[in-house]
């Protein structure tokens, strides 16, 4: 997928039926309405401001990777956002193009994690792109066009929905995040089998706040420049 090909299906997908809007109720006072406001100005501008900053950089890294296996160096993974609504998460590529095979043990961690630990399959830029972030670099432009946040829980994909239960709709009352409370603090040291990452993003549903969402990026921050709990 092309980068124009993302923002006509991003546009697209506004129009989706939302289907949990309705499912979880809580009754919005001014402060989180100013809440909300203030943080859609914050991630707007920071976005802006970051495409602006790191533009050379992902020309960098998108023309590393063509180079590296001639593939597309971009990747569009379709997610749910908010209220249940389809969103298409765009990120570098980093893993190979031709298919890869898997053991017994790696499909079972890639279907209860949906992630692998040594994943054969991403490529050795790709590696280094995921251990220090750079390939969600651009997540800034699903924040500017209001798909994520800068802080959230991280956008899931169909599968993961039954984890939650019924907390699903309490969840996706939430725009996700590129950067969120799990992430920050745990990343790949918490996983759905022991129940930590499903608590910590609910903690993060019901405790976000300005001062809590700025902690969070402060950490991720810390977090990506020692690469604490990186793969």
């Amino acid at each position: 997928m092309n980068f124009f090909d993302f923002i006509r299906k991003s546009k697209k997908r506004r129009n989706n039926i939302l289907q949990y809007k309705h499912n979880y109720h809580k009754k919005k006072t001014a402060k989180d309405i100013a809440y909300s406001v203030n943080k859609r100005i914050f991630d707007f501008a920071g976005a802006s401001v970051g495409i602006i900053l790191t533009a050379p950089v992902m020309a960098t890294i998108a023309l590393l990777i063509h180079h590296e296996d001639g593939g597309n160096p971009f990747f569009a993974h379709e997610r749910i956002g908010q209220y249940g609504k389809r969103i298409q998460v765009l990120k570098f590529r980093t893993m190979k193009c031709e298919n890869v095979h898997l053991t017994k043990e790696q499909k079972r961690q890639l279907k209860t994690e949906f992630k692998i630990d040594n994943d054969p399959r991403i490529t050795e830029l790709g590696d280094f792109l995921r251990k220090s972030s750079l390939d969600e670099l651009p997540q800034l432009f699903n924040i500017l066009i209001g798909d994520l946040s800068l802080v959230g829980p991280r956008p899931i994909v169909d599968e993961e929905v039954q984890i939650y239960g019924d907390k699903i709709a309490k969840l996706l009352s939430v725009k996700p995040g590129l950067t969120g409370y799990w992430q920050a603090y745990a990343r790949n040291k918490a996983t759905y089998e022991t129940g930590r990452r499903q608590h910590m993003e609910m903690y993060y549903v019901d405790h976000h706040s300005t001062l809590f969402d700025f902690q969070i990026l402060m950490h991720t921050f810390s977090s990506v420049i020692h690469k604490r709990g990186a793969q």
